[in-house]
């Protein structure tokens, strides 16, 4: 029994030893293989080296975050702003191409302008800073950008209002209550003139006339408008002579004057009424009453089938002939207008205010009855 334990014993021991030499054997193998520059033919188990994010790896998240999202209202505060400069830029160039053409330098009157391109040049050095302001602005960081962006569409609004009244107060220089065109008489001359074409026969037993005019130079005697027929060419005129509004009816000793307060190169409003029962005859300028009187021409007619005509006196005579030179106008006239009665004080303050232009005649309206230029008269707008 002894025997046979020892047997199993040895026998063990020797089983051991040789499987511990094959193990050794394996590993000295594979090492080999290894520094001989091979590798195993099965792929190791890939590992999940994913981890937690740190506090500085979240801190790093958020800050590009807030970079993207600071980007993007970048982008959107730089479109509205160059949308409104592009619309302020417009404007600005509409507004310094208008009153070029009535500024050229060969229409001596027109130098006159200066006061007016001094106060536009004035609002568009304030503009230009206000645009520089602008785009100063969208180089901002959004916390301070969205802070000034009310500011800078409150400033754009304001440089739109100056802008707007400037371009009015030059419009008004050129051209006056709303004319859309004037006619212009570029020199003295008995070639220059008008010639007016009622619809209606001109016969009147009262009137009111009215005019807006600038002058570029007056004489003794310079015509407006003059009505007369070949019997009696001087039925009705008005004219001015020197610093005196004068009107006639009838003939050249039925007259009113009246001193004026017209400017050379500037626009005038000025009105004149007339009626036979009493021969009352008043005169307006740019709406006030300056003169009137009564028993001038009284149950005077006047008769039809003369010639109107602007800027000369029909001396009886063919059309396009027999004309004085010293009497012609020169300058710009614009909104003629005349009434078969006479008009109210309110009436005639109306004719002269911000809208007169739209105010027509029923005997001679401004727009509606045919007035042809002659000799080198031309409309202008």
């Amino acid at each position: 029994m002894h025997l046979c334990a020892v047997l199993f014993c040895v026998l063990w021991s020797a089983v051991r030893a040789e499987n511990s030499d094959d193990y050794e054997l394996m590993y000295v193998n594979l090492d080999n293989e290894i520094d001989n520059g091979l590798h195993p033919t099965e792929d190791p188990t890939p590992c999940d080296c994913r981890r937690e994010p740190s506090e500085w790896d979240k801190l790093f998240i958020m800050l590009e975050d807030s970079q993207m999202r600071e980007s993007m209202l970048l982008q959107a505060t730089d479109g509205l702003l160059r949308g409104e400069l592009r619309a302020l830029r417009a404007e600005l160039g509409r507004l310094a191409g208008s009153p070029a053409r009535p500024c050229a330098p060969a229409a001596p009157a027109e130098a006159r302008l200066a006061p007016a391109l001094d106060e536009l040049l004035q609002a568009s050095r304030d503009a230009g800073r206000r645009l520089a302001r602008l785009e100063g602005a969208g180089a901002q960081r959004p916390e301070e950008a969205g802070g000034a962006l009310g500011a800078v569409l409150e400033e754009l609004r304001r440089t739109r209002e100056d802008l707007r009244a400037v371009q009015g107060w030059a419009a008004r220089r050129w051209l006056p209550a709303g004319c859309e065109t004037a006619i212009l008489f570029p020199m003295r001359s008995k070639k220059i003139f008008g010639s007016v074409h009622p619809a209606t026969p001109v016969k009147l037993e009262s009137f009111s006339a009215c005019i807006w005019v600038k002058a570029t130079d007056v004489l003794n005697k310079t015509i407006l408008f003059s009505y007369g027929t070949k019997r009696n060419p001087y039925e009705i005129q008005l004219y001015l002579s020197y610093q005196a509004m004068v009107l006639v009816v009838g003939g050249e000793e039925n007259r009113l004057a009246a001193d004026t307060l017209t400017s050379l190169g500037k626009w005038t409003h000025l009105c004149s009424t007339w009626n036979s029962e009493k021969g009352r005859v008043s005169l307006w300028v740019n709406g006030g009453l300056v003169a009137t009187t009564v028993g001038l021409a009284a149950g005077h007619i006047v008769p039809e089938g003369g010639i109107l005509q602007i800027g000369q006196e029909k001396n009886g005579c063919c059309v396009g002939g027999g004309f004085d030179e010293t009497l012609a106008f020169s300058g710009r006239l614009t909104g003629f207008n005349i009434w078969d009665r006479v008009l109210s004080n309110e009436e005639i303050r109306e004719t002269g205010g911000a809208e007169s232009c739209h105010i027509r005649g029923n005997v001679v309206g401004w727009g509606v009855t045919e007035i042809q230029p002659h000799g080198g008269a031309q409309y202008v707008s």
